[in-house]
């Protein structure tokens, strides 16, 4: 069995050639110079350095340095983001929450702002002061001297001072997120200066990579707040269903492979209905801040190894209790379903790990409540000791990563619903009598369709807006240089004819490639 379903190549091809092209243009002084006068109309200062910062996953940003700070504008990535002005704005609330609410140092935002008011038209951005730092979080962990090209992974050498105190501080972070109390599942809109409240949709990082990269149709997602944790949990199971109808290449290897999946996603959502997958006593809320993209990467340090900064806040939201009460994954930098020895062995290392991370936790918590931070029933280490021991743990981690679930439902959840089975790849089978007839016809109607969309790799796409502007606007481009070329072919062609006759064709082709430089 795979350790997490492959994406849609045709898909993630269409995606990354859109984003690749799109960032290609900073490298052009025309495109940065109107980037940056524009941010410097939000900073009345000397400015002695513009450049690119850094290309993220689904950011640019650049940034323009003054004698006294830097300033970075980051802009949203066509073919990366599929919902940029949405994931913005939620930003941007996010951010001033967090700086009003908390002490977790965040960037101050300057000004932000939709596609139309972005420079020269690029994209949804963001200006924010820029923290400097020596360093990230995710080196401190990494293997020392690991290739940026590789995947990190907790170096298995590391101090256990210098894991605790490093640890130490992200426990820091989670208490902050955890304390304060929301009465919906949803993004936070800032109403006035000093209130916010969940007023939209949640939209998570799951769900832009379902649409980028597993053709799941945009119209599939919820478009609602929630005002329980199993009416969201039952959500997000349906989209691991709609992934699975929708997804046209690379979904399913083979028919049986199709029929595993289509159980496992059935059951999973059987389970989410009957609230089995919740907690009774949380099912109402309060609920927490959760943040998708919260781990060591977007961590800063100073030369101390301190935190100075914690950046990059898109896809996060208002969410079950149960998302924060389950201990965070990155504590080996490498999620389960990349780990070099597999699954099993990911668990046998988290778990060691997990302790030293829930005795620091403590120590935080009972500094936090001894100064009046914190209260007793506001400790997150209790909850996330139970999460990882009964298993809760495994659920939040498969509803928020659709590419990784079938894997984990098969070694982590099944068994615990539905007994032990000797051979996981095969559990599928003694769980068939689970479905009634109306879902076994549709399993075999899903795997007709899938071994048909196997023979024709066809593209299912439903980018925003932007990345499908950007894309035809790329695709035209490609015609016109294809034009272009077989004009440049047929001035050859008729050049060599012409030598071959024993006449001078200089001046027919020079005519021809006048004309055909004036025509592009």
């Amino acid at each position: 069995m795979q350790t997490r379903m492959c994406p849609d190549d045709v898909a993630w091809e269409q995606a990354e050639e859109t984003s690749d092209n799109w960032l290609v243009q900073f490298l052009e002084v025309d495109i940065l110079r109107p980037i940056a006068d524009f941010v410097l109309i939000y900073h009345r200062g000397a400015a002695t350095e513009f450049a690119i910062l850094r290309k993220g996953s689904y950011n640019i940003s650049l940034r323009l340095k003054y004698r006294n700070g830097a300033t970075v504008i980051r802009l949203s990535q066509p073919g990366a983001v599929f919902f940029p002005e949405e994931k913005v704005v939620n930003e941007v609330a996010m951010m001033r929450f967090l700086a009003d609410q908390t002490s977790i140092p965040v960037p101050f935002i300057i000004h932000s702002g939709t596609k139309k008011e972005s420079p020269l038209q690029l994209s949804p951005f963001i200006i924010m002061d820029y923290i400097e730092h020596e360093t990230k979080m995710y080196d401190a962990l990494n293997i020392p001297g690991c290739p940026a090209e590789e995947r990190g992974i907790l170096d298995p050498n590391i101090a256990e001072d210098r894991l605790e105190m490093l640890y130490g501080q992200l426990a820091d972070v989670l208490l902050q997120l955890s304390v304060p109390s929301l009465s919906h599942i949803g993004s936070l809109s800032q109403i006035d200066d000093f209130t916010w409240r969940v007023t939209q949709r949640p939209l998570s990082m799951n769900m832009n990579e379902l649409v980028r990269l597993g053709d799941l149709p945009r119209s599939k997602l919820p478009d609602t707040t929630f005002n329980t944790s199993s009416s969201y949990l039952e959500a997000l199971a349906d989209l691991n269903i709609e992934h699975l109808i929708h997804q046209r290449n690379d979904a399913v290897e083979s028919a049986d492979d199709c029929r595993r999946k289509f159980v496992a996603r059935k059951l999973f959502h059987k389970l989410a209905k009957n609230k089995q997958l919740t907690n009774p006593s949380l099912e109402t809320g309060p609920f927490k801040i959760w943040c998708d993209d919260l781990r060591p990467a977007n961590v800063l340090l100073n030369e101390n190894m301190q935190i100075v900064g914690v950046v990059d806040w898109e896809f996060t939201y208002a969410a079950p209790a149960e998302f924060s009460y389950a201990p965070p994954w990155w504590l080996l930098i490498e999620k389960p379903e990349y780990w070099p020895k597999g699954i099993e062995d990911w668990t046998t290392v988290f778990d060691y790990r997990l302790k030293t991370f829930l005795k620091v936790m403590k120590n935080r918590e009972d500094i936090a409540i001894q100064e009046g931070r914190l209260t007793e029933d506001q400790r997150l280490s209790g909850h996330m000791g139970q999460s990882w021991e009964s298993g809760d743990f495994w659920i939040m981690y498969a509803v928020l990563h659709s590419f990784a679930f079938d894997t984990i439902y098969w070694r982590k959840i099944d068994p615990r619903f539905f007994g032990p089975t000797e051979n996981p790849e095969e559990a599928w089978k003694e769980r068939l009598s689970l479905l009634d007839e109306k879902e076994q016809y549709e399993m075999e109607q899903q795997v007709a369709r899938k071994l048909e969309d196997m023979k024709t790799r066809a593209l299912a796409w439903d980018p925003d807006e932007y990345t499908l502007a950007f894309h035809q606007q790329l695709k035209r481009r490609r015609e016109e240089a294809d034009e272009e070329k077989d004009k440049n072919n047929e001035v050859e062609n008729r050049g060599n004819e012409t030598e071959a006759s024993g006449l001078s064709g200089a001046d027919t082709i020079s005519d021809k490639l006048a004309a055909t430089r004036l025509s592009r």
